[in-house]
């Protein structure tokens, strides 16, 4: 087990290519640690007995204000095999280590395991893992429940072919009136900004600020997109979308409630998809579709809409966590929870 050298561009380049062949999420990239640049970051390397990294961990410490204790979070990792279990002890060592190095009390880990996959949440707990087999959307610092679609080996044609009948009416109804998808950089992240400040107020989202975004778009250069969709001079949807190991993933969206009948967002989404295409991606990541199975919920319209595009659920099994501090971890927590920390990203 060792710790990557972030300094140390031939180390960081082995990592990064040992992602990208495990089609890592992009949050476990060093580029992500540009993005949360109030975090302190490591990243853990396990490597086989021929030297070559066979798992992998980056891990960010979040600080909170006295009294509280440091708390690490592996998001969307570890990037392994979690059944091998040499690789998930190398990985869980060096956690230990860290939270010993940093005096965290905890650390938070949500793989993309699949719900159904058994043989994996059982090697996480007999590893020492506590793991709470189902959580309310909104106490998850990711969503559980995703909207995906796969497209490997698809061409335009057969990717716009497979959507429902409506869903492809309007994306050609948006192109006929004349609306416009264009990627842009920091220059329109304004007009974004003014479309997410709507979209709160409109739908009670949660928002990042322009410094954040302008971040993003830095620290993930070629992998991160801006995109506008504008209607006779103004804009009416946005999204920021991220390109990494394989696949395309749909991360911030907004919208105004003006010319609605125009479907900007449907374009959008056809645009973003054509840019996962073009690339040889293999999957397109609608990304969260919280409460999808309450159809009451006033979000549940998000899950509508991209069930048009006909993908599948990817719901993953959750959060486990690994304690350092037990008598002092459940006080903390509800502090926390109480005083929305719970949301990290």
């Amino acid at each position: 087990m060792e710790y990557l050298d972030f300094n140390n561009r031939a180390a960081v380049e082995e990592y990064e290519a040992f992602l990208n062949s495990r089609s890592a999420h992009f949050l476990q990239s060093t580029l992500w640690a540009g993005v949360k640049h109030r975090w302190r970051h490591e990243a853990i390397i396990s490597r086989d007995s021929h030297g070559s990294i066979r798992a992998s961990a980056l891990v960010l410490v979040k600080r909170f204000p006295p009294p509280f204790k440091p708390f690490l979070y592996c998001p969307r990792g570890p990037v392994c095999d979690v059944t091998d279990q040499e690789s998930l002890k190398d990985i869980l060592q060096g956690l230990e280590e860290l939270a010993g190095r940093y005096h965290a009390y905890s650390c938070k880990l949500d793989p993309p395991i699949d719900e159904t996959d058994s043989r994996a949440v059982y090697a996480l707990r007999n590893a020492g893992l506590r793991f709470t087999a189902w959580q309310p959307d909104d106490l998850t610092i990711q969503c559980r429940n995703n909207y995906v679609l796969d497209i490997s080996g698809r061409s335009e044609e057969e990717l716009l072919a497979s959507f429902k009948s409506k869903c492809r009416y309007n994306i050609r109804l948006a192109q006929r009136k004349g609306v416009t998808c264009k990627v842009y950089g920091k220059e329109r992240l304004a007009d974004f900004q003014r479309l997410m400040e709507e979209t709160k107020d409109r739908d009670g989202f949660d928002m990042r600020s322009e410094s954040y975004f302008a971040r993003m778009l830095d620290s993930l250069g070629e992998h991160c997109r801006l995109y506008l969709c504008e209607y006779q001079g103004q804009a009416l949807s946005g999204a920021i979308c991220v390109q990494y190991g394989g696949r395309t993933t749909y991360l911030y969206g907004a919208s105004t409630a003006a010319h609605r009948e125009v479907m900007p967002n449907y374009l959008m989404q056809w645009e973003m998809m054509r840019w996962a295409v073009e690339s040889g991606c293999h999957t397109y990541d609608f990304g969260g579709v919280p409460h999808w199975y309450d159809p009451d919920h006033p979000n549940n319209g998000v899950y509508r809409f991209k069930t048009g595009f006909n993908g599948r659920l990817e719901v993953y099994a959750g959060e486990f966590t690994q304690v350092y501090a037990h008598k002092y971890k459940a006080a903390v927590d509800r502090a926390l929870v109480w005083a929305g920390y719970h949301k990290l990203l």
